[in-house]
């Protein structure tokens, strides 16, 4: 397989959309939508109410925050599983990550700040507020997007509500040298959405259906929207989970922040029935996302080549 230097992901403005306005700017944004999460299972989305000043906080916060000591960092504890500080891995020694669990009460940012800043913090716990409402308002747009597409707008109301969201900030480090070394291996993110929002330094890399990779190459104020396996499996297969990696070279920091939407736990994920058909058999038995989760990392969970069907494939 190709290192596809020459493909891009699809590219989506979403400025001055209204989701309770269903103009045809809408309706001509959602049919994009719907073909690049079908084809590529995520695209580059931009919003006009990014401005600059928050660009540059949010990634200000980051390095303050990774700056920490260790010791200081471990406090990020969870027994969700990504919910905590991770880091110190030998096979990925250049990725450092923590957790900000913002639902259901977005003031967590402000709970999580007081962990790591017992003198508080302000700036960091604004910055991470401001830019957590302005990726869930996207993720939104994009679910009910989705939803419109397929025709299963009577469980909107269900879909919207089984969900809480969840703020990654990351870190992988320059590794010096301008070989292209490891940040996070190839995977499937297993939640529903994923936006993921970066400083200036590339690495984000994704598989395309063909096999070939796509370096992504985004601006300072575009996103990755990108779909999960359990969005993939509610839809019975109708979107494409991507496999995507990060690969570092050179010898500055790449810095990123990802709000992921992930059903709650107790809530079952099951393909609606009109999504199904004899062209579209049912892909995946119901499951709780949770247990799952416990699945993936058990030996089994990580030696199977697909976890999720491994789990629960028909």
């Amino acid at each position: 397989m190709g290192l596809g230097t020459q493909l891009k992901l699809p590219f989506i403005d979403f400025t001055n959309l209204d989701q309770n306005t269903k103009t045809n700017h809408w309706n001509l944004t959602k049919s994009q939508v719907h073909r690049a999460l079908e084809e590529f299972g995520c695209f580059e989305a931009t919003l006009s109410d990014i401005q600059p000043e928050l660009h540059t906080s949010v990634f200000d916060s980051l390095q303050e925050l990774f700056d920490l000591p260790l010791q200081t960092k471990l406090k990020n504890r969870s027994i969700k599983p990504f919910h905590g500080y991770l880091g110190q891995y030998p096979m990925v020694p250049l990725f450092e990550s923590m957790g900000i669990d913002v639902a259901p009460n977005p003031d967590k940012a402000e709970s999580f700040t007081k962990i790591l800043w017992p003198e508080g913090n302000p700036k960091f716990s604004k910055t991470i507020q401001e830019i957590y409402e302005k990726l869930s308002k996207l993720d939104q747009m994009v679910r009910i997007m989705v939803l419109e597409s397929l025709g299963l707008e009577k469980y909107m109301d269900e879909h919207m509500d089984s969900t809480n969201y969840l703020l990654r900030v990351m870190k992988y480090k320059g590794p010096e040298t301008k070989d292209t070394k490891l940040g996070v291996d190839s995977h499937t993110d297993k939640n529903l959405v994923t936006i993921l929002h970066q400083n200036e330094v590339d690495g984000l890399e994704v598989q395309t259906k063909s096999g070939d990779w796509i370096k992504v190459q985004l601006s300072p104020n575009s996103f990755v929207v990108m779909i999960g396996d359990s969005f993939y499996a509610w839809t019975n297969g109708r979107l494409h989970s991507p496999y995507h990696r990060v690969m570092m070279s050179g010898d500055n920091a790449r810095y990123s922040i990802g709000l992921f939407s992930i059903p709650k736990a107790g809530y079952v994920v099951k393909a609606p029935q009109e999504v199904v058909d004899d062209e579209h058999p049912l892909i995946f038995k119901p499951f709780d996302h949770f247990e799952f989760l416990q699945f993936y990392y058990t030996e089994a969970g990580q030696r199977a080549p697909y976890a999720l069907k491994a789990y629960c494939g028909v």
